[in-house]
């Protein structure tokens, strides 16, 4: 089970700088990240190097932040494994909120980053039909 930060930030110019220059301030690294932005307002979910430090970072900062359970689901690199993996998660009537990509540093494999209502069960099941779930 992974950790992911979640910050809720004013949709302004520079602020994805201020972002990731608290967490270089701090020598974190981002693994993976996605962003939606509203009007005023956006989400920058990111998988980093130690999501509790950056949480502590952003909170000392002033942003409203939370960690949230995610799963990261190692797949091959290869045509049609998004696919494969979403056809599992739909077959066992899972739904997914939200997915974004991010990669395995040792591996060099794509990690899909995927939240659902009940990750742990998720887990149990994925791993049972073969996947790799860090």
């Amino acid at each position: 089970m992974l950790k992911q930060v979640s910050i809720y930030a004013e949709n302004t110019r520079g602020m994805l700088q201020r972002i990731t220059g608290i967490l270089l301030g701090k020598d974190i690294n981002i693994l993976g990240s996605v962003t939606n932005d509203s009007a005023e307002y956006g989400i920058v979910r990111m998988i980093v190097s130690d999501p509790e430090k950056a949480a502590d970072a952003f909170r000392e900062e002033g942003f409203l932040c939370r960690l949230t359970d995610v799963l990261g689901i190692e797949v091959e690199d290869e045509v049609g494994n998004l696919n494969r993996l979403l056809g599992t998660l739909n077959e066992s009537n899972i739904n997914v909120n939200y997915i974004y990509l991010s990669f395995n540093r040792d591996s060099g494999k794509p990690i899909m980053v995927l939240h659902t209502e009940d990750c742990y069960e998720v887990e149990e099941c994925l791993q049972s039909k073969g996947y790799t779930v860090l």
